[in-house]
């Protein structure tokens, strides 16, 4: 059965509006030049009370959450949403705790902040707190968001370790086990700006049956019913496919060697182009990206 809720995921860097004033996981930020089109708008136009709705933003990944959670508020009320909220999860007793699954049983929006995966998976891994949120993301019209570390957790299995020069590199990209909202995917963040491709190249050469997604800064997908998957924000979407892989060495070759592989696919996605991950069919939609750029241009013109 196709999940009801929603599920945003972004390279990080994600434009924060006018409020913007602290520099965590952010390379070469290239944003989308109205801030009221963005990644976060478009998670309140998709969320079912849309301005009324209570965001729960989770900094449990971020070392300075104080900073982050503030900035996301402030980001938010920017789009006229007033009930935004810091879920400040920093161990499992937090996790379990009466109060954070009574908040997030109210939540239309959760929105994990970037930092550190592993802290996702090692904190949130069987408590009570994630099976409420996958059964309401199952069943409800909910929207979960994560950006950078969650967007990475976000898959079933994620990359949590592995330099960029030496990715292909036997045993170089370490893999574990993820949130869990979406299968047959792995997920890379700050891919362009920091030359990730190497990583998932590697991941998805060790699992083909997964297709690998390289997210740029601020670049989102829109995951609806499980499946259907569009673009958003101003970043680039890299997708790697790893079903007609002809051959690979990479289970042949010693440990710190080079690993080869023969016929990966590869696209390319911007803002407004779709996929669907269960027929594997890209969309580039010329027609929609025609309005935008008229509509930027009027803007501009005012």
């Amino acid at each position: 059965m196709s999940p009801k809720g929603k599920l945003v995921i972004i390279g990080g860097a994600v434009d924060l509006g006018s409020s913007l004033s602290y520099n965590e996981n952010i390379s070469h930020p290239h944003y989308i030049k109205f801030f009221e089109r963005g990644i976060l708008k478009r998670m309140i136009t998709e969320s079912a009370r849309k301005e009324e709705s209570v965001v729960e933003v989770i900094t449990t990944a971020s070392k300075i959450p104080e900073i982050v959670g503030s900035e996301y508020i402030k980001s938010f009320n920017q789009l006229q949403v007033a009930n935004v909220n810091v879920l400040d999860i920093r161990t499992r007793e937090d996790a379990q705790s009466e109060d954070s699954l009574e908040r997030l049983r109210k939540a239309d929006v959760v929105m994990f902040s970037g930092g550190d995966q592993l802290r996702l998976s090692a904190l949130f891994g069987g408590t009570e707190f994630l099976r409420i949120l996958k059964e309401r993301y199952r069943n409800e019209d909910i929207v979960i968001a994560g950006t950078s570390a969650g967007a990475a957790a976000a898959s079933t299995t994620m990359i949590y370790r592995g330099s960029s020069s030496e990715a292909l590199l036997k045993g170089e990209v370490q893999i574990t086990a993820g949130l869990g909202f979406i299968n047959d995917v792995i997920i890379d963040t700050h891919f362009v700006q920091r030359g990730r491709i190497g990583r998932l190249f590697y991941a998805v050469a060790s699992n083909p049956g997964m297709l690998g997604i390289g997210l740029g800064e601020d670049a989102g997908l829109l995951i609806t019913e499980g499946f259907c998957v569009e673009a958003i924000g101003s970043g680039l979407t890299i997708l790697v496919d790893g079903r007609d892989i002809n051959a690979t060495s990479i289970y042949e070759v010693e440990i710190g060697s080079p690993v080869s592989i023969d016929n990966l696919k590869v696209h390319v996605m911007s803002i407004f182009d779709k996929y669907n991950l269960k027929n594997h069919e890209f969309i580039i939609n010329h027609s929609i990206r025609i309005e935008e750029d008229v509509f930027l241009k009027v803007k501009e013109e005012d």
